[in-house]
């Protein structure tokens, strides 16, 4: 195989290349990325661009790492390549994000990669990734239950990365250097099998080739398939979901659930997906969750919810699907020197606080004195005997430890058990604002009050609160 002339038909047939294109190179000192700096090195007169390379320390392997970048540096030198090195803590941004180190470099990589580019202002990455690596990432999807997306495997442009020599095998690039004299080096993770790819690499992989000689190309190119078949489903998705957006921010997006809910699950699978991705773009978001996601549209109630990766939510209403990864805002302390209107625009209500003479309120007292306000016990009003209140009082968001006596109920509860019990969705309970006297509550806004403070027979003046929404 020419894999210069390789080479360069795969740049021709994805374009990958426009003339006066800056192209860094990310350099390892592995076979794979000096056959890519050799090859594009040998093209830049034809494609005219201006090349560099830059190599990423991960911190992971320190007492290897000093003889790659002097290997690095050499070959930049002999092949006029201006040449970085860039630094990144894996293991401290994988503890940091829940990432497992994998995870982490490769996220570091792409990060320090597109820096090193905007340096030397060069508009393309291009990355080393072979055949191989192609076969071993769609056998290692499918092993993981990917659909077509994933079996899509590597793309060999994606926005400014492009993968010169993702047709080549890595016989061939071997069988190259060796030929042309050019030495590499060999990273010592390859070699580890605790990684699912190295697996596949040692034993998946070898047993394939045995069944045929072309099986790594055979793959690779079903890969191809998979992924125009993918791009045109895309197209669907896109169409499709332009009609389906009610709302749509940076960290939400809004479905409408009804067509949803009639739509074959082939493609609402898509549309979660793309949806998911629109809000925190989730590359890995997995299959378990994208088929819980499908049973919440499918078959949920207005008011479930499931809670996904890096902390997006999915929330099922009436006639939406919201998935964001918004926080609830935590309720501000605000303090009550007595009757009035009080704004919580962080719960997105009025609270309106007044005295009032029980014995007014006659027709009533047999329902308040049982606890009951307009029947609701909390939820829209409430009333206390004002014997027991003393201003300023005060509200806040709940804190640990918190406990009250529930109206009806009697007994000392810790506020976290009562939202268990009441199945409040453990990410609105922060914005849950509790009335407070003395430091003990008195009133979970909208939910329930306490029974120490109810009227009774004796009452004689009451406090009286009701909500207004804003």
């Amino acid at each position: 195989m020419d894999i210069i002339a390789e080479t360069k038909n795969t740049i021709l047939k994805y374009a990958m290349l426009s003339r006066g294109d800056g192209v860094l190179v990310g350099l390892s000192g592995g076979p794979d990325s000096v056959c890519l700096l050799v090859m594009l090195d040998r093209l830049r007169g034809h494609f005219g661009i201006n090349l560099y390379a830059s190599y990423v320390d991960h911190g992971l392997r320190p007492g290897e790492t000093p003889a790659e970048i002097d290997f690095c540096t050499k070959l930049c030198l002999s092949l006029n390549v201006p040449f970085s090195v860039k630094s990144v803590d894996v293991k401290s941004f994988a503890k940091m994000q829940g990432l497992n180190k994998q995870e982490a470099a490769r996220e570091l990589r792409y990060k320090a990669l597109n820096e090193a580019a905007h340096e030397v202002g060069a508009s393309r990455i291009a990355l080393g990734h072979t055949a191989d690596d192609q076969a071993e990432t769609v056998i290692m999807r499918l092993l993981r239950g990917a659909g077509t997306l994933g079996l899509s495997g590597i793309p060999p442009v994606r926005k400014n990365i492009i993968r010169p020599i993702i047709g080549i095998e890595r016989k061939e690039i071997e069988r190259f250097l060796d030929t042309q004299k050019i030495g590499f080096l060999i990273d010592s993770s390859n070699l580890k099998d605790k990684y699912m790819r190295n697996k596949i690499r040692s034993t998946v992989m070898p047993a394939l080739k045995g069944l045929g000689p072309d099986m790594t190309l055979t793959i690779a190119r079903t890969a191809d398939i998979f992924r125009e078949e993918d791009n045109y489903f895309e197209l669907q998705v896109t169409k499709t979901l332009m009609k389906l957006i009610g709302r749509k921010t940076d960290t939400a997006i809004e479905l409408l659930v009804s067509p949803l809910e009639r739509m074959d699950k082939a493609l609402v699978r898509r549309i979660i997906r793309r949806a998911v991705s629109a809000v925190e773009g989730l590359r890995g978001i997995s299959f378990i969750h994208i088929e819980a996601l499908l049973g919440l549209v499918k078959s949920g109630q207005a008011g479930d919810r499931l809670y996904l990766p890096r902390g997006v939510r999915a929330i099922k209403g009436y006639s939406t699907l919201t998935i964001t990864s918004d926080h609830t805002a935590t309720v501000e302390t605000h303090i009550i020197e007595g009757p009035g209107d009080i704004v919580l625009r962080e719960a997105s209500m009025v609270l309106s606080c007044r005295h009032v003479d029980i014995r007014e309120l006659s027709p009533l007292c047999s329902a308040l004195a049982k606890g009951e306000v307009n029947g609701d016990d909390g939820r829209k009003a409430a009333l206390f005997d004002a014997a027991g209140l003393s201003f300023p009082l005060q509200i806040r968001s709940r804190r640990p430890g918190d406990y009250f006596y529930p109206s009806g109920f009697g007994k000392k509860k810790k506020l976290q058990d009562f939202f268990v019990d009441e199945k409040v969705p453990r990410d609105l309970r922060d914005g849950i604002p509790l009335l407070l006297s003395d430091e003990k509550i008195v009133w979970i806004i909208g939910y329930r009050t306490d029974e120490r403070y109810r009227i009774d027979k004796n009452s004689v003046k009451g406090l009286k609160f009701d909500i207004r929404t804003i």
